[in-house]
């Protein structure tokens, strides 16, 4: 499996010698980090902010940003054109977000890649995550990012399950993918391209292209029509 299969950068993307496509997905985790330590922050001496919203270290806000009342951004971050934040947004550092997206109302952001057009609207938490083009979560989604036991994650691909090294990864989530309300993602989860979680699962594996996850106790997976 490699980052290519899941998502497509954006020619405008303007980290994309960081994120190699042929990486294994998980590899890109890290790498939010490296580009936003080798990124020049521009002065925020002009920027008109909210009393309300406190920003800490080296942010950046791309054209149109649209900024909430109140809500705390904590950089290294950078955030893209035409994005809306909206009240009591959690921005906790080590996040890159594309362009048109959309960082809800009491959602917490912490080492994490969005591409464009992702809509996190309503009570998510999105950790040690990656959420590809046009992906959107329902109100209360959680990507969970640490196992219980602690140990370092491994994902499920077609060669059995891969251990990452790494001890946080929450959801690898592909272009077009969507999680429906109060679900839960398992730490390793990966969506593929179009691929649907339905409401209040809690779903671990990893789903294929165009394919949906359904119903409980015991969790379908149908071909999404």
């Amino acid at each position: 499996m490699i980052a290519g299969e899941l998502w497509s950068l954006p020619k405008h993307f303007p980290f994309r010698d960081f994120f190699d496509p042929d990486a294994a997905p998980w590899e890109w985790l890290p790498k939010i980090k490296e580009a936003l330590a080798d990124t020049i922050f521009p002065s925020q001496e002009a920027w008109d902010v909210p009393p309300g919203l406190t920003i800490v270290g080296d942010v950046f806000l791309g054209k149109g940003v649209k900024l909430p009342p109140y809500g705390f951004l904590q950089g290294p971050a950078w955030i893209g054109a035409e994005c809306e934040l909206r009240p009591g947004v959690y921005i906790r550092g080590n996040v890159i977000v594309g362009q048109g997206c959309v960082l809800g109302n009491s959602c917490e952001y912490k080492n994490c890649l969005l591409l464009d057009g992702v809509q996190t609207p309503h009570y998510n938490y999105v950790g040690d995550s990656i959420l590809g083009n046009r992906a959107h979560l329902g109100a209360g989604v959680i990507l969970s990012n640490l196992r219980l036991d602690q140990e370092a994650i491994k994902v499920m691909t077609s060669e059995g399950k891969v251990s990452t090294g790494l001890r946080k990864l929450g959801a690898l989530m592909a272009d077009d993918s969507e999680v429906g309300c109060n679900s839960s993602l398992q730490p390793g989860t990966i969506l593929g391209r179009k691929s649907i979680v339905f409401p209040n699962l809690p779903y671990s594996g990893t789903l294929a292209d165009g394919m949906m996850a359904a119903s409980r106790p015991d969790i379908r997976v149908l071909r999404r029509k």
